[in-house]
């Protein structure tokens, strides 16, 4: 069952056929029901009418029987020598003369009544019983008009047993005698019944009302009439139609009539005429039989039709589950196959058909957009770095001493600036000819080149040593000496190219990439065009990834120190805010300056990480430099980086909240230059910032390229004059113009300033005297740890106590 049931459960062909087999099943079931409920309600129908039937048979019988006896009666009392050896009154000779005849003809009680109806004489059972059946049958037989072809009969008990008597009367030629003639009733009435209508009889016997019926005849099984004969069969309770019995399990339609008149004293004898109500509502064996033939039959049919329309369906629907497997293999050549059909199957074939040309056709496109430049259609960085590898097992197999590998990498110089003045759309234009240019005028038919993304090409020589490639790369910075022309306008190009050949410098395909790439940002930063890989080169980038693990380590070891560097008025000399930066105290290395961490953090994007450190140090210090009675502002600076960070808003209010400090104990410095990387972006955070209540500073304000049509519209409350123009302005009148006018400037504006980098009481003063705001430097306080702050400003309040009563003595 099991075997089957996965059989099943696994193919469509064998379901489909189980499927068509259980609704055959299911409508033979139905009809086979239907016939078989019609069959029993006919028979139903039926059944009072066979019975009544039965019972017409029943009294044809009798009749017949009567009729014959009757006529062997009467040929008897005609009889010349039955009159002659009755004549004389000799009883015993009278009685042996009808034993004698009455065996003759199958009479075993005979009587000889005188013709006043006298007892002459008798055979068997004493008769005197009789005299009553006597009287009724000779009236009848002596009416007038009497048939003489139906002789009167009448059925009586004799001694318990049911007997037809039947009565013939003796002429010479008057009537001189009747003779009383009792017949036994027989099984054979029961087998002719049974044989005519196919109905069984029994017949029941009592002598009176107190007794019960017994069985005297039946057709029926003893137990079934036994069943019968207990039933209470009374005069009042006999009804003339069908009564329905259950005997033994079984159903018997009975009708039940007397066949004897019945006497006061309830004697008298019964005839039951019954059918099987289950035989009569079962199915005829040869109807069985057929209809067995015709499910097998139609199973028969049924399976092979199903199958062959299962193999239909099935058979193309398995051509397309080894289509779609060869589809998931990757396997887009190969057609779906198959007879041309016009139904649902054949628009499934055609569908899959259509969907695997249009998944070759997007395969195609796919692989094409994963190894092709769509703008410059030149290879990309993934079909690169594939043929660096195939070249570089190439060479291999050829031996490193008869074989070389070259890769040179490029960066387009001034491209960014052509984006940010041309636009983007002129700077894809630059991209496709530079590309031209390439394939044209600087490499070989079997060298490769390839975009690497961005402004960044590169070449594969695939048989060239650092000589050679030294030379392509000459010829390539050659090409871009001269000008692009470009919708009428004339581009100055040029480039920094990387080299690095194998296996002088790398022993596998991505190393040799990775070097020529250090070369490339080496040449950029030296400004030499073309520089081939050296050692050197690499050994601040292998720097420079330890760095990175070890300032992780830093944040979660808590090696970094949170300093201050106080920020001071000008005006009355106190301490009004502080700048607050980070320095590592490395286990090893001792206190590392920042110079050596920062712009590797800002390059990397660490710094955020940092920027988050330092403000909620900040944020937290500042509750306990509250408590200690100074409420200052102070200010951490933000990167590029944080700006172009679009949760930065959310992690500072968080931190704000987590150490219950007010956004305006803050003051978020940014420099001219992260804000001119991304203008738009950059003031769309400033406005955010401004929003939840942080002042907002521009740090070296003079050394970047911001225009005041952008300055006035940050929302900014102060500007921080660089320190390059504050430590030389006592000395350089130009230095002083600036600062004076970005005072003025500021002022104008609106705005605060800071001048950072006072390194002298001269600066102090003459700041003091351009009304510059706050002054930050080490004439005031270097970058102190933050538990030192508070007694440093307690300290320089005393000092500056104290220079006040001097500076007042002196005035005096």
């Amino acid at each position: 069952m099991t075997v089957l049931r996965r059989l099943i459960n696994g193919s469509l062909r064998a379901r489909n056929v189980a499927i068509f087999l259980g609704l055959l099943l299911v409508v033979q079931l139905v009809g086979f029901t239907a016939i078989r409920a019609s069959l029993s309600s006919r028979a139903h129908s039926e059944l009072p009418q066979r019975l009544g039937v039965g019972d017409r048979v029943l009294q044809s019988l009798l009749a017949q029987r009567a009729l014959k006896l009757s006529e062997g009666a009467r040929l008897l009392a005609a009889d010349d020598g039955f009159r002659e050896s009755i004549h004389p009154n000799d009883t015993d000779t009278i009685v042996s003369v009808l034993e004698n005849h009455g065996r003759r003809i199958g009479a075993t009680q005979v009587a000889l009544y005188g013709a006043d109806l006298s007892l002459r004489a008798s055979t068997g059972e004493p008769l005197q019983s009789l005299d009553p059946l006597a009287r009724r049958l000779w009236t009848a037989a002596s009416a007038p008009g009497a048939a003489v072809d139906a002789p009167p009969s009448e059925i009586a008990l004799l001694a318990g047993e049911p007997y037809q008597f039947v009565m013939a009367p003796i002429r010479a030629p008057v009537v001189v005698g009747w003779l009383l003639m009792g017949f036994p009733i027989h099984a054979q009435l029961g087998a002719d019944m049974q044989s005519l209508a196919a109905a069984h009889l029994t017949l029941l016997a009592r002598s009176d009302s107190l007794q019960p019926w017994r069985v005297k005849l039946s057709s029926l099984p003893a137990s079934q009439a036994a069943a019968l004969a207990a039933r209470p069969w009374d005069a009042a309770s006999i009804e003339p139609e069908m009564t329905v019995v259950s005997v033994d399990g079984e159903q018997l339609g009975a009708h039940a009539q007397w066949l004897s008149g019945v006497s006061p004293s309830g004697a008298g004898v019964l005839a039951l005429t019954s059918l099987s109500v289950d035989e009569a509502t079962k199915l005829p064996h040869d109807l069985q039989w057929a209809l067995l033939v015709i499910t097998l039959l139609s199973c028969a049919a049924f399976a092979v039709g199903s199958a062959y329309t299962a193999h239909r369906v099935t058979e193309p629907l398995q051509r397309l589950a080894a289509a779609a497997d060869r589809l998931g293999a990757g396997d887009y050549a190969t057609p779906m196959g198959g007879d041309a059909r016009h139904d649902e199957i054949g628009q499934l074939s055609n569908a899959f058909e259509r969907m695997r040309m249009s998944v070759s056709g997007q395969q195609d496109e796919i692989l094409k957009l994963a190894y092709w430049d769509s703008l410059t259609g030149l290879p990309n960085r993934v079909q690169f770095r594939d043929a660096v590898r195939e070249a570089v097992a190439a060479a291999g197999d050829a031996g490193p001493v008869n074989a070389s590998v070259a890769v040179l990498m490029l960066d387009l110089e001034r491209f960014k600036h052509i984006n940010e003045a041309l636009g983007y759309r002129f700077g894809d234009l630059v991209l496709s000819g530079v590309a031209e240019r390439l394939s044209q005028h600087a490499v070989r038919g079997a060298d490769l080149i390839a975009r690497m993304g961005g402004d960044k090409f590169a070449i594969l020589l695939r048989s060239g040593d650092g000589e050679l490639a030294h030379t392509v790369a000459q010829r390539v910075a050659d090409a871009f000496a001269q000008p692009l022309t470009l919708e009428e306008h004339t581009i100055d190009m040029g480039a920094n190219i990387g080299i690095a050949c194998w296996p002088q410098h790398a022993g596998d395909a991505d190393v040799l990439l990775s070097r020529a790439e250090i070369a490339m940002y080496a040449a950029k930063r030296r400004g030499a065009g073309v520089l081939l890989y050296d050692p050197e080169l690499d050994a601040s980038s292998a720097q420079t990834l330890s760095l990175l693990t070890e300032l992780r380590h830093a944040v979660s070891e808590h090696q970094l120190r949170l300093y201050l560097q106080p920020k001071l008025s000008l005006k009355t000399g106190a301490v009004v805010g502080a700048e607050a930066l980070v320095r590592w105290q490395h286990p090893q290395r001792g206190l590392v300056a920042p110079q050596q961490f920062i712009p590797f953090a800002e390059k990397t994007g660490f710094i955020r990480v940092l920027t988050l450190w330092v403000f909620e140090e900040a944020a937290r210090h500042w509750r306990m430099l509250l408590g200690e009675g100074q409420r200052i502002t102070l200010s951490v600076n933000l990167s590029t980086r944080d700006l172009l960070d679009p949760d930065l808003p959310e992690k500072l209010q968080a931190l704000l909240l987590k150490h219950e400090v007010p956004a305006e104990a803050f003051c978020l410095e940014i420099t001219e230059s992260s804000i001119m990387d991304d203008p738009q972006r950059a003031h769309a955070m400033l406005e955010r910032l401004c929003e939840l209540g942080f002042a907002l500073s521009i740090d070296d304000f003079g050394t970047g390229y911001s225009s005041l049509a952008c300055l006035k519209k940050l929302p900014v409350d102060e500007l921080k004059i660089d320190q390059s123009f504050v430590k030389n302005m006592e000395t350089d009148a130009d230095d002083e113009k600036i600062v004076r006018s970005t005072i003025e400037l500021a002022h104008n504006l609106g705005l605060s300033v800071v001048a950072e980098g006072v390194e002298n009481e001269a600066a102090w003063h003459m700041l003091r005297e351009l009304k510059c705001d706050q002054a930050q430097g080490y004439h005031m306080g270097r970058p102190m740890p933050v538990d030192t702050f508070s007694p440093w400003c307690i300290e320089w309040l005393d000092r500056q106590r104290l220079a006040d009563s001097s500076s007042s003595a002196q005035q005096r």
